[in-house]
């Protein structure tokens, strides 16, 4: 059974930092994709960030551009999402997901296969 589960987040105030983590359990995803992404309130899961499985060749939103950080550690089935920076349209739930596919695009949340239960993150002005 694959599994994926988020940590990290939390309440903090505009400005501040937060660090997500994704422990994946069931698989072996060194090979493949992973991505973040988040749903606030009344809106449509949204592409954050996205990596491959060489670790080098990342992704990100524009609106997170320059602030957030999407990093992996393939030997310990860890991926990690580094918040700087923040602001309080960042509030969301944030999802860790994995995609056993490398050539669907990784921007899109239909491409992803696996899913955590997601994280909040709330950002106050």
């Amino acid at each position: 059974q694959v599994q994926l589960v988020e940590s990290g987040g939390g309440w903090v105030q505009a400005g501040a930092s937060l660090r997500l983590s994704c422990a994946a359990s069931g698989r072996t995803f060194s090979s493949y994709p992973m991505g973040w992404f988040r749903q606030a309130p009344g809106k449509e899961r949204a592409f954050v960030a996205a990596i491959k499985w060489n670790g080098v060749n990342t992704y990100y939103a524009d609106s997170v551009k320059g602030r957030f950080t999407i990093s992996r550690d393939s030997a310990k089935n860890m991926v990690y999402l580094q918040m700087n920076s923040l602001k309080p349209e960042d509030t969301a739930v944030y999802y860790c997901a994995c995609t056993a596919s490398r050539t669907l695009p990784v921007t899109s949340p239909s491409s992803y296969d696996y899913w955590g239960p997601g994280t909040q993150v709330t950002v106050s002005s």
